[in-house]
């Protein structure tokens, strides 16, 4: 057996309120930030050691302003990177927690309705 039904319902309660926890925005848009600024550091760095390939990552010098695919490109590529990378995961942790409030709220209001009109049949 796994246990006596109170503590299994506490360990469900447990895990449910860790699957409905908020995302911290700010880590999330950190943890986003270093992975694209690595991912763009990795790649600009690959290029030069091997030469060209045929990814052609001096196109992002349209996007991330005084980035080239060179020496002095990594840090600026990195940087530029990470702004984006962490805006971009900033916006996402904001979008689900937001959602995740909205449906909480309206599954709540729901079953508080539904408990009122019981109540209500029963008069």
């Amino acid at each position: 057996m796994t246990g006596s039904p109170e503590k299994s319902g506490s360990e469900l309660t447990n895990r449910l309120a860790l699957a409905f926890k908020p995302l911290d925005k700010r880590a999330f848009g950190v943890a986003l930030g270093v992975a694209t600024g690595l991912v763009v550091a990795v790649a600009t760095t690959v290029t030069l050691i091997r030469g060209p390939t045929g990814l052609n990552i001096g196109l992002l010098g349209q996007y991330l302003y005084g980035y080239t695919v060179s020496w002095p490109g990594v840090p600026i590529g990195f940087v530029w990177s990470f702004v984006v990378g962490f805006v971009a995961g900033w916006f996402v942790a904001f979008c689900r927690n937001f959602v995740l409030a909205v449906s909480v709220f309206l599954v709540r209001t729901r079953a508080e309705l539904f408990q009122t009109r019981e109540f209500l049949d029963h008069i």
